[in-house]
């Protein structure tokens, strides 16, 4: 056999060789005829988190209107669904990439004690119902890990701000009637803001120390206090927020650090009221163009 007719079978040999070898390991040996690949690989596996937040004790109120107008408010159990509910998932929605749980507002649909929207996160003791709450005698914490990573800017161009954490007081059904109320409402007695790239906090104060039991249940007995920033400046980084409430006494702390006690005659006579915690995304302004983001990685609530 001449030479050259010998190395052509035996590079046909080694060919059909490798080719063989190659459809046992399962390795790709060229184009499908539609131009595609007779193999492909498996996807990459990413990572993702997902933040911690159990919202089985929690409804949330959005920034658009029901047909009478008023807020829509999603309760539990559809609120467990929000990563899937058409209604919720442009206002409340997993960052896989970081693990939070992004809050999203703007200035639309509001509540009949507010001009203001929000999406923001009401407590419910008993899921599904607002009827039953604490007071400070019984004693309620708040632990949250958050962040403001977007916010509108005013015209000067400092930022609009918002409210992302709240301990809202509530009337008994005997104090509202006693006291001829149409509704269960109220005052808050902290506010908790974003607010120019620090925490601000907010209590209220009883105008008149002497008023009676009767007359203290009034929402206009009550006033804004002096605000107080934390020293820290947090901007758009992750801070976390905790809150105690005892019998007469108020602790708010921010990132461990630093904190602000109330324990006066106000807290304690506020002490009339029962209460809820919010949480959230509230946004304080009525700018067409507004609108915020707030993150929470973390959210835990207890009651003694």
């Amino acid at each position: 056999m001449p030479k050259f007719v010998k190395l052509i079978l035996l590079s046909i040999i080694a060919v059909f060789n490798f080719m063989l070898s190659s459809c046992e390991k399962g390795i790709p040996t060229g184009p499908t005829p539609t131009g595609g690949s007779s193999w492909n690989p498996p996807p990459p596996v990413e990572d993702y988190e997902l933040p911690d937040i159990d919202l089985t004790n929690w409804k949330v109120t959005l920034p658009i209107p029901r047909s009478d107008g008023k807020p829509v408010e999603v309760t539990p159990p559809e609120i467990l669904d929000y990563a899937t509910d058409p209604v919720l998932k442009p206002f409340m929605y997993n960052d896989s990439s970081d693990g939070s749980l992004v809050f999203y507002t703007y200035p639309g649909a509001s509540t009949n004690n507010s001009s203001y929207s929000r999406t923001e996160l009401r407590e419910q003791m008993v899921s599904g119902s607002n009827n039953v709450n604490w007071t400070f005698a019984q004693g309620g914490e708040i632990h949250g890990l958050l962040s403001v990573p977007e916010i509108s800017q005013e015209a000067d161009g400092d930022y609009h701000r918002t409210i992302i954490m709240q301990i809202h007081g509530r009337l008994t059904d005997q104090q509202r009637d006693l006291i001829g109320e149409d509704d269960n409402n109220a005052p808050p007695v902290l506010k908790i803001y974003w607010r120019n790239n620090k925490v601000y906090v907010l209590t209220k104060e009883l105008k008149d120390t002497t008023d009676t039991y009767v007359e203290s249940l009034e929402t206009d007995a009550w006033t804004d206090g002096d605000g107080r920033y934390f020293s820290r400046v947090v901007g758009t980084d992750t801070f976390s927020l905790d809150v105690i409430a005892t019998d007469g006494r108020l602790e708010v702390t921010l990132g461990g650090s630093e904190t602000f006690v109330y324990d006066d005659v106000h807290m304690e006579r506020w002490g009339v009221f029962e209460n809820y915690f919010k949480a959230g995304n509230y946004l304080g302004t009525l700018d067409n163009d507004a609108f915020a983001k707030v993150k929470y990685y973390s959210l835990e609530v207890s009651h003694d």
